[in-house]
């Protein structure tokens, strides 16, 4: 049954979650403006078209911000609002009408649990959706100026696409090259194109692919010598359609690691296609990402049993030691991914190490709250 203290706690708890997520997301915005300042400000244009730019451009980046600090916000503020609780001796009253501490505290675990679950939330379906506007620049919000691409890996078709420099604005890339795996009808196969576009997929069927422009005669006469791959469509002298499914121009221009951006759904896709190519890391964070609400919550769990260990003992300090074990463990999970992209530790034991190893201690500490 949820009574009035719980609805107070509840509502305390939230509102100590807007205020620290406001003033850490606050915080970095202006810290990044303020480097970034030059790049908005040397703009032609007026006052009111840089703050547009301005707002533009960082209100796509709220979600992958909140996604990298969505933890730590919770478990601020869950530990603000019970050591405010302590604070104000609002614990006190309840402890001597015979209520346990766990039980006084559920509100805030009940709030903890539901800011927890806005990460996978913002994870599957906000992020995937602005992936496209995290690559842009401070310097180049509309995607006019030349930049540099490491290539993609269409995993359906087996083609390999990497290009010299690209425009996003036109989803133009210069001297593209294409090359076919050995498992394509005309074998291990390399072609280049002075210019190629990317037409998005539509309903006709020279979409969702690569227009190549200035196909050289050497690789037209190689095309023309073996079979024809199974997604190239030749369209007349030195032109050709490219069929792509992964490969699109955002997956070019974001480079080996555009699949963070994926939801896990598709991750889950390429992790069940035989190509092995970076499949050690996309495994891992297909792991981490359905353990992460488990870190989360023995991160909270973790961090109040630390603060209501000693009721008696200064806010600021158990405040410190709350913030210094969830860092440990905030380390340790990140110590744990890296050995797993190496490959030293397998990818379900590189995610689940940290809820095996600190998920004990802290049902542990959490069991031997003073009550």
């Amino acid at each position: 049954m949820i009574t009035t203290l719980d609805r107070m706690f509840l509502l305390s708890y939230l509102r100590s979650y807007a205020i620290v997520w406001t003033s850490l997301i606050g915080l970095y915005v202006v810290l990044d403006l303020f480097t970034h300042l030059d790049d908005f400000v040397n703009r032609p244009g007026t006052f009111v078209a840089s703050a547009r730019v301005i707002i533009h451009f960082y209100g796509y980046r709220i979600p992958q911000l909140f996604d990298l600090m969505a933890e730590p916000i919770t478990l601020m503020a869950a530990a603000f609002s019970v050591s405010w609780m302590q604070r104000n001796n609002e614990l006190l009253p309840q402890l001597s009408a015979g209520i346990p501490t766990r039980r006084a505290i559920r509100p805030i675990l009940l709030g903890a649990a539901l800011t927890l679950s806005l990460t996978p939330l913002n994870q599957e379906f906000l992020i995937p959706e602005v992936a496209d506007q995290l690559m842009t620049k401070p310097d180049d919000p509309e995607g006019t100026k030349a930049q540099v691409l490491t290539g993609a890996y269409d995993t359906a078709t087996g083609t390999h696409l990497e290009g010299y420099v690209g425009f996003r604005r036109d989803r133009r890339v210069e001297r593209l090259n294409v090359t076919f795996s050995e498992n394509s009808p005309s074998g291990m196969l390399h072609i280049a194109a002075a210019e190629a576009v990317y037409v998005p997929k539509g309903d006709d069927p020279l979409t969702g692919g690569w227009l190549l422009i200035g196909i050289g005669p050497e690789d037209t006469q190689r095309l023309g010598s073996r079979p024809m791959p199974t997604n190239l469509t030749a369209l007349g002298t030195g032109r050709y359609f490219l069929k792509v499914t992964d490969a699109d121009f955002e997956a070019v221009c974001r480079g080996g690691t555009w699949y963070i951006y994926a939801p896990t759904t598709r991750l889950r896709e390429m992790l069940l296609d035989p190509e092995p190519r970076r499949r050690g890391k996309m495994a891992v964070l297909f792991h981490t990402r359905i353990t992460r609400p488990l870190v989360g919550g023995i991160m909270v769990i973790l961090g109040l049993s630390v603060i209501l260990w000693n009721p008696n003992r200064h806010v600021i300090i158990s405040a410190g030691l709350c913030m210094g074990v969830a860092a440990s463990l905030f380390l340790f999970v990140i110590a744990c991914k890296y050995l797993g992209d190496q490959e030293v530790l397998t990818a379900p034991l590189a995610a689940w190490m940290p809820v095996l190893l600190f998920g004990p201690p802290a049902l542990v500490a959490f069991d031997s709250v003073h009550t």
